[in-house]
């Protein structure tokens, strides 16, 4: 299993349609780490592009978030991938408390384009 996490500096970046790139961290049945890359995010708002299909084609099954918009929880959703909103902090530290169960969604929906409030 995969799971995505949309990055800035290292840091969970607060809009997941504006990321500089995604982390892809592998994980194996143990949910173990066995391996981390950086894909490159598509230009243009998240949910208009085909980064969904692309990511659930790569076998990613959860987005790891700070916030998004229902149209790309939907389209995410459709694709096989959960969506866990309301992350933050460096990478590393997110996918380690997600791991330990320390993160759950907390369903923080941004309701229009460019959300500077968050």
């Amino acid at each position: 299993m995969k799971i995505a996490l949309p990055t800035r500096d290292g840091q969970i970046d607060d809009h997941f349609g504006h990321c500089d790139h995604y982390t892809i961290i592998t994980l194996d049945d143990d949910k173990n780490i066995v391996s981390k890359e950086a894909m490159a995010s598509p230009e243009g708002c998240g949910c208009k592009s085909n980064i969904a299909p692309i990511l659930s084609n790569m076998g990613v099954r959860v987005m790891l978030a700070g916030n998004m918009g229902q149209g790309a929880v939907n389209i995410l959703g459709s694709n096989q991938i959960q969506v866990v909103r309301g992350c933050s902090g460096d990478v590393d530290d997110v996918a380690a408390k997600w791991l330990a169960g320390d993160i759950k969604d907390e369903v923080i929906i941004c309701d229009h384009h460019d959300c500077g409030n968050h």
